[in-house]
């Protein structure tokens, strides 16, 4: 009986010590040797932490704020803070203010290409797990499951008014629409950017002889295109609302053209402004997904001639716009006086896209778009929070974008939310972001392309997955901090990596076996347009 009392009273201290906010989400396995090596650290901080938060909740009376805003290839190095801007002809002065009045990330990750992030930060799991592989293109019917969490979801459950503007791409169907997917208020476009040029590329000849080559020159036109396949592109936008259906957005925003994306986003930030304008003043908090078009291949006529804008690139001027309606949503924060209790972190999709150089990102680094190398998923990020985050930092903790689902999820109260029933993998970051460099809670990443493995990223090295020979391993050893250009991989220098590298991948795998990947309703294994994307 003696033994059983001290039994319960050391598992009643062991709860006592546990943080009030111990999620019952499964996380992937490395992450808890990475938690079991800094369970006492961890513990203390998460103190502080809550005791920050809980003072903030104090002064505003309700949860803070979140802003996530998505940019779209914007490579790594594309910045001024990072060496780009009025130096490459894509100024962004104001962004870079941001950057250095919060926390500029220098070991930000994305996933390769746009669908796959938009799946990461909506869901905080990576794109294999959820059965959505591909890049999505018009009239397919392939979409994000009604059946993964979203942030919003997670939030609204946490008491959140929840809104989105930008590109969608997670779907053409109403099912998966952002209405249907937790977002109270969405106005988004359905594709990326391409096909905004596919019209203009067929009246580029339609009327008269062109020496020009269009950018999707065999293009029939929508009319034919509609007679051939079947897919209507006569709707590339829309309004949506939770419990009460979508409508085509009307005007040059909503239909497919040259003017549309530019349009469209000059309406977002108009209403992104208004609707945080509103919101300020409510008693619940709010959060706004913000997709930007940013870097697609339009640009801006009101910014083209913008100083230092470099006119072969179109997406500079579309740098620039975006450059200034980042700036008005602080300004905003700021005479509402909630800027203090707000949270903004600006990331990018993934790299740059370079198969319409000069029309295009740029990054530093060996790799664009679809790759897992470094120059295709390392991105420019920065989060600015004015008294909680401490400005003029640039930590090289390793930050993903999937982090960004759990963050959310601890600062609004709503750990509880994310379903055990499948593994999570964005990490709470929020100690990184409150406590600053060293306080990162990310120590690995799986790089998938598509449903294939192909990276691993533990602490400072980076092991390209390849095929082995001999019953040598596979793989190409890199130090990414010393050569972030992953220009001298070698696989005899990392040979103390080897087995490190089969443990994580073998829990990893393990889990994966426990919790199966989502399989396609639709698609049948193999029917992908691109499983390796």
């Amino acid at each position: 009986m003696k033994k059983l009392s001290i039994v319960i009273l050391s598992v009643a201290i062991f709860m006592i010590a546990l943080p009030m906010h111990l999620p019952a989400a499964q996380f992937d396995a490395p992450y808890y040797a990475f938690e079991k090596r800094n369970k006492a650290q961890w513990m203390a901080e998460d103190k502080q932490i809550d005791q920050k938060l809980a003072t903030l909740e104090k002064k505003f009376d309700k949860k803070p704020n979140i802003i996530y805003i998505l940019a779209d290839d914007v490579g790594w190095g594309e910045m001024g803070w990072q060496g780009g801007g009025k130096h490459r002809g894509t100024p962004t002065p104001e962004l870079d203010k941001i950057a250095f009045e919060g926390m500029r990330f220098w070991s930000a990750y994305a996933e390769p290409s746009c669908t796959p992030t938009r799946i990461a930060i909506n869901t905080g799991r990576h794109p294999v797990r959820t059965g959505l592989l591909s890049v999505l293109w018009p009239g397919q019917i392939e979409g994000l499951s009604p059946k993964e969490v979203t942030v919003a979801e997670v939030l609204s459950a946490a008491g959140y008014n929840t809104a989105m503007w930008g590109k969608w791409h997670l779907g053409d169907l109403p099912e998966h629409a952002p209405e249907n997917q937790g977002y109270d208020y969405a106005y988004y476009g359905m594709w990326n950017g391409a096909p905004d040029n596919w019209p203009g590329s067929f009246g580029m000849y339609k009327d008269q002889p062109n020496s020009n080559k269009a950018m999707f020159y065999d293009f029939p036109g929508e009319e034919e295109y509609k007679k051939r396949t079947g897919i209507d592109l006569s709707e590339a936008a829309f309004i949506g609302r939770k419990g009460k259906g979508r409508k085509p957005v009307e005007g040059v925003a909503g239909k497919l053209g040259p003017d549309r994306q530019e349009a469209f986003e000059a309406e977002s930030i108009k209403q992104i402004k208004a609707y945080i304008k509103e919101k300020a003043k409510d008693d619940k908090p709010f959060f706004i997904y913000w997709a930007t078009y940013t870097q697609q291949l339009q640009g801006s006529r009101a910014h083209h001639n913008d100083k230092h804008v470099d006119k072969v690139n179109a997406q500079a001027s579309g740098m620039a716009a975006h450059n200034a309606h980042v700036r008005q949503i602080l300004d905003t924060l700021k005479a509402e006086g909630i800027a203090e209790n707000t949270l903004v972190v600006w990331i990018s999709d993934n790299g740059p896209m370079y198969a319409f150089y000069p029309n295009s990102g740029y990054s530093w680094l060996r790799g664009s778009k679809g790759d897992v190398l470094e120059g295709g998923v390392r991105v420019p990020a920065m989060a600015w929070w004015p008294g909680m985050i401490e400005p003029n930092q640039d930590p090289v903790d390793i930050l993903h974008v999937t982090d960004l689902f759990t963050t959310a999820a601890r600062l609004s109260g709503a750990l509880d939310e994310i379903p055990a029933d499948r593994v999570t993998d964005g990490i709470d970051q929020t100690p990184l972001f409150l406590l600053g460099e060293g306080h990162g809670r990310r120590n690995y990443m799986f790089h998938y392309g598509g449903s294939v493995l192909g990276a691993i990223r533990y602490e400072d090295f980076k092991i390209h997955l390849k095929e082995g020979h001999g019953g040598l391993p596979g793989m190409d050893f890199y130090n990414v901090m010393r050569d972030p250009g992953e220009k001298f991989g070698q696989l005899y220098p990392g040979l103390f990596a080897v087995s490190p590298v089969q443990i994580i991948l073998r829990e990893h795998m393990k889990l994966i076996q426990k919790f199966p990947h989502r399989v396609s309703d639709v698609t049948p294994q193999g029917a992908e347009l691109t499983p390796h994307d």
